[in-house]
């Protein structure tokens, strides 16, 4: 069984920055600060923190709970006019070539496709609505359920193996972002990452994340499909999975980024093996 998880801001849809804009809206309402959001770094991280970090910037400490609460209820009342808004000037669009790919992956058996998003529950499915793609997803893991990305990852795959009645791989799980923030989740639970650059993240730091897969957009599936193995290599070869040591293709990397892929692999097992001490032996 293979488990696919799409982020959405950027990797599905773009909603020309309704997000934002309703939590400035939220943030405003409560604290008199205008534009919260410029204060922080949003993408690729979680609505939980994001939403944390925001009501800092207007109020200057953290929100007690009941101010957290009222903050998800403003800016969820705020979003669908927002994604209308973006709409109506034209600035609500689709990741180009997705909505083929999602279609070929929902027709092929033994795939699973489910969201990974930062995004909270509510907000994930308005944000989506228009894109006509919330059918294809049964399951996924939300910005509601962790302050962390790796463990909102986990989450869709505890949902997509209940869904499934099996075990999952987590080889078999590929996850497809458009920051290096999606990169590093998915390598510190396990999962196998590829990223979008037509999003909003940074393409330099993208490629010192070091996914297996980098490509502009969907329009050309065939190296998504390579990469899932749903396709035959025409090259005989399983990509991402190039580990002879000191061969060309890492001292490529190196000479690209400055890191050599084994140090990130064990940095990554260290990082993985210290979140399980620190929840326990999870």
């Amino acid at each position: 069984m293979k488990i696919v998880l799409f982020d959405i801001d950027g990797t599905l849809i773009k909603a020309g920055g309704a997000g934002v804009r309703a939590l400035n809206r939220a943030v405003r309402e409560m604290t008199g600060c205008p534009e919260a959001c410029k204060a922080h770094e949003l993408q690729g991280t979680t609505d939980k923190c994001n939403f944390d970090l925001a009501f800092r910037a207007g109020k200057g400490r953290k929100p007690t709970k009941k101010e957290m609460d009222e903050l998800v209820r403003r800016y969820l009342a705020c979003l669908p006019g927002e994604v209308k808004a973006s709409m109506k000037a034209k600035k609500y669009e689709k990741v180009k070539g997705v909505e083929k790919f999602i279609q070929r992956l929902s027709k092929t058996p033994g795939v699973m496709i489910g969201l990974g998003t930062g995004n909270l529950k509510d907000g994930a499915f308005i944000k989506l609505g228009p894109s006509g793609l919330m059918n294809y997803f049964a399951f996924g893991g939300y910005g509601c359920d962790s302050h962390h990305r790796a463990e909102v990852l986990e989450k869709a795959v505890a949902r997509a193996a209940k869904l499934a009645k099996a075990d999952i791989t987590p080889s078999e799980v590929y996850v497809i972002g458009d920051t290096h923030r999606d990169v590093e989740a998915a390598k510190e639970c396990g999962y196998r990452p590829a990223a979008v650059l037509d999003g909003f993240g940074d393409d330099h730091l993208i490629l010192r994340s070091n996914p297996e897969l980098m490509e502009k957009n969907f329009s050309d599936m065939k190296p998504w499909l390579l990469w899932m193995g749903l396709e035959k290599d025409p090259k005989g070869v399983s990509r991402g999975t190039y580990i002879c040591p000191d061969s060309p293709i890492e001292h490529a990397h190196y000479g690209r980024t400055g890191m050599d892929l084994r140090d990130i692999e064990i940095g990554m097992a260290k990082l993985r093996e210290a979140r399980r001490k620190a929840v326990g032996g999870r």
